[in-house]
Order: C-alpha cells, then structure tokens, then sequence
C-alpha cells in the first residue's frame, strides 16, 4: 500500500481540480536512474492500466505497476513548500541509501 499525507492529497485533488481531471489518479513509479540506482517518478494518469494495482489513500487514487511496488512498498507521497517552489516527494522506508536532492534512491 502506498499512503498519501493530507496535504499532499489537498495539493493533488486542487491540481486535478484546474486540469479538470478530477477522476484521475497519480501514477507513482520507480525506474533505473539517478545517481543512487533508481529514481521515482509521479505523473497524473486518467485510468489505471490493466496490471496496476490501485490504492486509495485519503480521497486520491494510486496507479502503480507490480515492479514498482515491490520497492515502494509502505511508502508515503509528501507535498512540500520550500523557498525554491513546492513539490510531492517520496518517503520510502525500503530505501537504503538516498541522494541529496531526494529524488532517486538505493535498496
């Protein structure tokens, strides 16, 4: 299962709301990459594909593929401000090692 914090889930279904998109979901993804191994990726989808698995997690819906789950298992989509802009992060406990910028990680 994959969990969305509260103002995470505010921040995503307003950004669904202006696209116009509100029965989308956001498809969270792990790919080989970055400067630790692997990275994350998030974008918004209309419909899950037919080997996703979807969770949801205060009102948002998650599409995520089975390989992607296997290292992103308990994680936690976050949506920080910061003095540069905001943006969702990734907290997963699986990760062994992460890179500064929080981005990419190692299992």
């Amino acid at each position: 299962m994959i969990n969305v914090t509260q103002v995470a889930a505010s921040k995503m279904s307003e950004l669904l709301a202006e696209e116009q998109k509100v029965q989308s979901g956001l498809r969270v993804f792990v790919q080989g990459g970055g400067c630790s191994g692997f990275q994350y990726g998030m974008m918004i989808e209309e419909n899950p594909g037919e080997s996703d698995l979807v969770f949801e997690s205060k009102g948002v819906k998650i599409y995520v593929d089975s390989i992607s789950l296997s290292y992103l298992k308990a994680a936690e989509v976050d949506f920080a401000e910061t003095v540069t802009g905001g943006g969702f992060k990734i907290k997963n406990p699986n990760a062994v090692s992460t890179c500064g910028c929080g981005s990419s990680f190692s299992v």
